[in-house]
């Protein structure tokens, strides 16, 4: 998981204004005080330990063949006529009853030593066998929704809004050190919270032919953690501790560091942009990050900073547009703006734009969306709490200034920075992508009619794609295993037979209500059925990954199943038309772009009063069009809604 890593060697600068009054030991006694003081305000209580049942957590089952194949079946019945569908049930038979049985005995061997078996093929398949750009193609982000409250887009207010979001951010970090973060559950089941140790310190490194994971995370008992933040604006890198003298440092303090190196940045001339080289594709990153270190050792030295740093700071001169309904704009310059100001290959980027609204940026690799949600839904709860003020001392100890650090670059290095970025804005000048808030309604109607709010959200991408396209839309959602030791998905197929029926009802006019009610519930109870037997190890996506991935490691062919025309049609080997996720019944949505060139990606946020959205598609398919199939999506949320009053009067 990478080396520990180790504290910034700031210059020996220090700060122009400094405490008056007692002396230094008096000063850090006071400053020791105040910290615990703010720190009865945010700590979580509770006797538990954030990873204390990481031991306990039952390992990751391998579900029964003849169920993952009969599921299977099912899930591609609604991509296949019936001689198509004869075709593919023999190919299944055989495969079930001949190198079918072999290879699912050869991965039950695997899985008895193992705790999860999938765990390390997953997040190579998954992620780091990945050669294309990543950070177009896999990244994930979103924006902050903190217009809601106090935080109006307003020029000038970048450093100031920043600061504070840093500093609960670094609260939140403190916590996990410290293990006070709250285990989170399903029901009564604990949920594995391993995710939570790559949100901080952990970046992805560009390899030949497979990239790595470097985690420098460590909680307080494991010993030695950096508490560093790495800071890029205008081309430039820059480093500085968030500890100091033990302490974090207070939003004052952070502000007096972001102003530093805003006002470098402006007033100097801009760096040149080596972040940009993250949005390479992998082969090629790699080989001109190994060339770059060849060039002077300290390159390395930087890397390893930026790498190691708690998470990367992004001052972006850009002034995205925003409201309550249309968070589009600021969406999309978080998920696929600037490059110099974005290193791709960190688990987190926090993104402060000029006019004072932010956004994320995650690599996918290290966590699924809903840890990162875990910590900005904290720290939405502390601004909240806090009315986005800071209230605590003005008084600003006295600091190291920023270092930058200063790549050593040469005319060759200058002009594959170029190149990237010239191929980076070619590629996503081809992205569509809205982010629209239905405020019609939320989970409380959804729920008054008995119906699950989740489901209801498929239900109606469903409908919107078979209305936009007049045919199924195989459909890949997220379900979380996170019940099993380092959990991370499975596979939920929302387009099942019961839901291509309802669609086809909704679309005949002469179709009366109450059948197309009665459609619609059983399209329900198959999906929520479906989710239940995923989030409890009972998918058949990951399996049948295994099976493959064990034929792969036996140097066998590829079995018949994966060639069969049905695999892929119905979404197998990557190619699920909609790509979609729920990031939770909270006030944070995300985004990323779509699995497929003529596919979307979807994701969206429920709450009791509104459902967000964001949608994307490629300018570059003429029949992809996210803003129809977002604005076809809010149309079924109303048909549906309609449909479960009218249909029982």
């Amino acid at each position: 998981m990478g080396s520990q890593g180790g504290h910034p060697d700031l210059q020996a600068g220090r700060a122009g204004t400094s405490l008056q009054g007692p002396s230094k030991e008096l000063e850090k006694a006071a400053w020791t005080v105040q910290s615990c003081v703010m720190e009865k305000q945010v700590l979580e209580t509770s006797e538990e330990t954030t990873f204390q049942y990481q031991d306990s957590l039952p390992s990751l089952p391998v579900p029964p063949l003849d169920e993952s194949l009969s599921k299977y079946l099912e899930a591609v019945k609604p991509f296949l006529n019936d001689e198509e569908y004869q075709r593919t049930q023999e190919t299944v038979e055989r495969f079930g009853n001949g190198i079918g049985k072999e290879l699912h005995q050869k991965l039950l061997e695997r899985a008895k030593t193992r705790r999860n078996w999938l765990e390390e093929w997953w997040l190579n398949v998954a992620y780091l066998d990945l050669r294309l750009a990543t950070q177009i193609h896999c990244n994930i982000g979103g924006p902050g929704t903190y217009i809601e409250h106090f935080w109006p887009p307003k020029e000038g207010t970048q450093i100031e809004r920043a600061c504070v979001n840093l500093w609960h951010t670094l609260k939140y970090w403190e916590l996990l050190r410290r293990e006070k973060v709250a285990i989170e559950r399903s029901g009564n089941a604990v949920l594995d919270m391993n995710q939570f140790r790559m949100l901080f310190s952990t970046c992805r490194i560009p390899g030949i032919t497979r990239d790595s994971l470097s985690s420098y995370f460590r909680t307080e008992s494991e010993g030695h953690c950096p508490s560093h933040l790495a800071v890029l604006c205008r081309g430039r890198l820059f480093a500085f501790d968030a500890l100091h003298e033990g302490t974090l440092l207070t939003p004052p303090e952070i502000f007096r560091q972001l102003t530093y190196i805003q006002k470098r940045c402006h007033s100097e001339p801009d760096g040149p942009g080596l972040a940009a080289l993250t949005s390479s594709e992998r082969t090629k990153w790699a080989e001109l990050r190994e060339y770059l270190i060849g060039l002077d050792p300290k390159n390395l030295t930087h890397l390893e900073k930026v790498q190691s740093s708690l998470f990367v700071v992004c001052l972006d001169d850009a002034s995205p547009h925003a409201t309550l309904q249309d968070y589009s704009e600021l969406t999309r310059l978080g998920l696929v703006g600037d490059p110099t100001v974005r290193w791709g290959d960190k688990s987190y980027n926090c993104i402060f734009f000029a006019n004072g609204l932010c956004s994320a940026f995650c690599d996918h690799a290290p966590f699924d969306a809903m840890a990162l949600i875990t910590m900005l839904a904290y720290v939405d709860k502390k601004i909240v709490e806090n009315e986005g003020k800071w209230k605590g001392s003005d008084k600003v100890r006295e600091l190291p200034w920023p270092e930058e650090l200063l790549f050593t670059v040469d005319q060759k290095l200058i002009s594959e920075i170029g190149r990237a970025k010239d191929l980076y804005y070619t590629k996503v000048s081809q992205v569509q992508l809205v982010n629209y808030v239905f405020t019609s309604f939320g989970k409380a109607l959804i729920r008054a009619r008995k119906l699950h709010p989740d489901t209801f959200v498929q239900l109606a991408l469903q409908l919107a794609y078979y209305k936009c396209h007049g045919r199924p839309g195989c459909c890949y959602e997220t379900a979380q295993t996170r019940r099993f030791f380092h959990g991370r998905t499975e596979t939920i197929r929302p387009c099942t037979l019961e839901a291509l029926q309802w669609c086809k009802a909704m679309l005949e006019p002469a179709h009366p209500a109450p059948q197309r009610l009665q459609l619609m519930q059983k399209a329900f109870a198959k999906h929520n059925k479906m989710r239940k037997e995923c989030e409890n190890g009972k998918g058949f996506d990951r399996h049948l990954l295994g099976l493959l991935l064990t034929a792969q490691e036996q140097g066998l062919p590829v079995p018949e199943l994966y060639v069969d025309k049905a695999f892929a049609a119905s979404g197998g080997g990557g190619n699920f038309v909609l790509s979609t996720s729920l990031t939770g019944y909270t006030r944070f949505n995300g985004a990323a772009l779509p699995m497929v060139a003529h596919g979307y990606g979807f994701f969206y946020s429920i709450r009791d009063d509104r459902i967000a959205v964001s949608c994307s598609s490629w300018k570059s398919c003429p029949e992809t069009s996210a803003e129809l199939l977002c604005r076809t999506v809010f149309q079924c949320f109303q048909d549906m809604l309609q449909l479960s009053v009218t249909a029982q009067l």
